[in-house]
C-alpha cells in the first residue's frame, strides 16, 4: 500500500497519528509537492480527481481519498485498538466530534492560511478579508474547547480518538496564522500537554 501525501500538511498528519496508534507500519509514503502542483498532474488526478492528499492506493491499484474515509479503512481492517469507538453511542459521539473539529476548526484554520498568505494564489482567488474572518472563527473556537474540555480528558469522552489526531492537527498548524493557546486556556493546555505526550504523534 502506499499513501501520497504532503508530510507537512494536516491532512497527511492526521493519517500518519491514526496508523502510528494502530500499530501500522506497512505501508510506503509517497512525498507530493503541492507548493508546486505535482498534485495536479492528470497522472495524478487519475488517483485523487480532485487532486488532494491524502491518497490510500491499495496494492491492487484502487484509490481511497480523503483523510476520514482512509482512517475508517484502517479501523475495519484492524479494529483494535479502536480510534472511532466500539458502542453504537461512542461510534455516533466520536464521529459528531471528528466532524466539528473538521467543519469548525480544522477548515477555517485552513482557510486562513490560504487567504490570507496566498499560498495558493496561483490556482485561487485570495479573499484577505474572509482569511481574517476564519481566523476569528478559530479564535472563538479555541474558547469552545477549552470550555468543553473542562470536565473531560479528551474530546469525545475520556478515551483518545481521531477526534483528538483531527483537534490536535488543526491546532498544531495555526503556528503559520500565529495562532497558539491562550494563557487563560487551562483546560485546552492540559490537554494539548496530555495528548502529545503519546508516541505517536511525531509519526
Amino acid at each position: 500500500m502506499k499513501i501520497y501525501e504532503m508530510k507537512i500538511a494536516p491532512n497527511p498528519r492526521r493519517v500518519r497519528i491514526f496508523l502510528a496508534e494502530k500499530g501500522i507500519s506497512e505501508v510506503e509514503f509517497v512525498e507530493m509537492d503541492l507548493k508546486n502542483g505535482e498534485n495536479l498532474t492528470p497522472e495524478f488526478r487519475q488517483k485523487s480527481p480532485l487532486g488532494k492528499v491524502p491518497v490510500l492506493e491499495l496494492d491492487d491499484g484502487r484509490c481511497i481519498c480523503e483523510t476520514v474515509a482512509i482512517c475508517r479503512y484502517f479501523e475495519e481492517i484492524q479494529p483494535a485498538p479502536s480510534l472511532m469507538g466500539t458502542t453504537p453511542f461512542d461510534k455516533a459521539s466520536i464521529e459528531m466530534w471528528q466532524r466539528w473539529m473538521e467543519l469548525y476548526f480544522l477548515l477555517p484554520t485552513g482557510m486562513s492560511f490560504q487567504h490570507s498568505t496566498g499560498y495558493f494564489a496561483d490556482r485561487m482567488n485570495p479573499i484577505p478579508e474572509w482569511g481574517e474572518e476564519c481566523r476569528s472563527q478559530v479564535l472563538k473556537f479555541l474558547d469552545f474547547m477549552d470550555d468543553h474540555l473542562k470536565d473531560q480528558d479528551y474530546i469525545a469522552g475520556n478515551k483518545f480518538s481521531i477526534a483528538d489526531i483531527t483537534a490536535l492537527c488543526a491546532l498544531d498548524f495555526n503556528r503559520v496564522n500565529k495562532i497558539g493557546i491562550a494563557p487563560k486556556q487551562k483546560n485546552l493546555k492540559k490537554w494539548y500537554e496530555r495528548v502529545c505526550a503519546r508516541a505517536s504523534i511525531n509519526a
